[in-house]
């Protein structure tokens, strides 16, 4: 049997946005949806994808607000609402009445676990990988649950947390986080990589000014709302969470009683930083593969 490969560019309508996409690798194949985070866009996944295409169809695309997709100038539209409607519509679009696994990093987790748990696309997703990305609503619940229990180290616990997502914070401050990016962040933004989270290779993009600028909707849309009134979120197929155990923004003690949330759980440990989908291309892949083979 030849195999065949595809490589193709697809502009997709989620209401009455376009988001950019990308589709690669053998379109009979097993399809993966990868969903990237802040502030990137799909080329986060350029690694990964030379690892899998070979095996599976492998699908990209830019969420709104970064890379070549549209940039909503409301925060409102930033929501978790919107974010899985964008997810469903890729699907719809380029893989259309396929079941398919998820993979994602960062905010790409974090906003694909509404996705996960709401059941948005029917059952089609046969299995989610997330690296580096909890979902908001097990958060508010996880903080709530340490400040009730400060003599087993709880609230040391939040505080450390705290402290690695001092960014979030900040981001909630009208004007200052796009002034920085505006003022040359995005030049600096491969400096800091290269330094802090061992990307050897980070090199300028042409997009990073406006994936940081607008990206920070996202943290104002969703997140103090999401802590502060979390909603209970089941799970609706098998969970994988791969833990760089070097990240400097989300720590390891989140992944604490998910179990509640998600049945059985599967947990991989990757001694690398934040960013592994980068650093760690083959060891994150391997991850991948063996779980969606696991999940067919």
């Amino acid at each position: 049997m030849i195999s065949v490969s595809i490589e193709q560019e697809h502009w997709v309508t989620s209401g009455d946005l376009l988001l950019y996409a990308r589709v690669e690798g053998n379109p009979q194949a097993t399809p993966l949806v990868l969903v990237h985070g802040y502030p990137d866009n799909h080329s986060v996944w350029d690694k990964v994808t030379e690892q899998l295409k070979k095996d599976y169809l492998v699908v990209r695309y830019d969420v709104r607000g970064a890379g070549r997709s549209d940039k909503p100038a409301r925060t409102s539209a930033y929501r978790m609402k919107w974010l899985a409607q964008d997810l469903k519509a890729v699907a719809n679009a380029v893989i259309p009445g396929r079941s398919f696994h998820l993979v994602a990093h960062d905010w790409g987790s974090i906003q694909s676990w509404e996705t996960v748990t709401t059941g948005a696309l029917d059952g089609r997703i046969r299995s989610y990988t997330a690296i580096s990305g909890p979902c908001l609503d097990h958060v508010g619940y996880w903080f709530r649950d340490q400040i009730m229990a400060p003599r087993s180290g709880g609230t040391t616990k939040v505080l450390k947390q705290l402290a690695s997502s001092w960014y979030v914070f900040m981001f909630q401050l009208p004007v200052l986080p796009e002034t920085l990016w505006k003022a040359g962040l995005d030049r600096l933004w491969p400096g800091y990589l290269r330094k802090h989270e061992q990307i050897a290779d980070a090199q300028f993009s042409e997009y990073q000014k406006a994936d940081g600028h607008y990206g920070v909707k996202l943290y104002r849309a969703n997140f103090i709302r999401k802590l502060l009134r979390p909603e209970p979120r089941l799970a609706g197929c098998p969970v994988q969470v791969i833990i760089p155990t070097r990240d400097a923004y989300v720590g390891r003690q989140l992944t604490e009683n998910l179990a509640r949330w998600t049945g059985k759980l599967t947990l991989q440990e990757l001694d690398t930083t934040h960013w592994a989908p980068i650093t760690e291309p083959a060891a994150v892949s391997r991850s991948v593969r063996e779980f969606v083979e696991a999940h067919r």
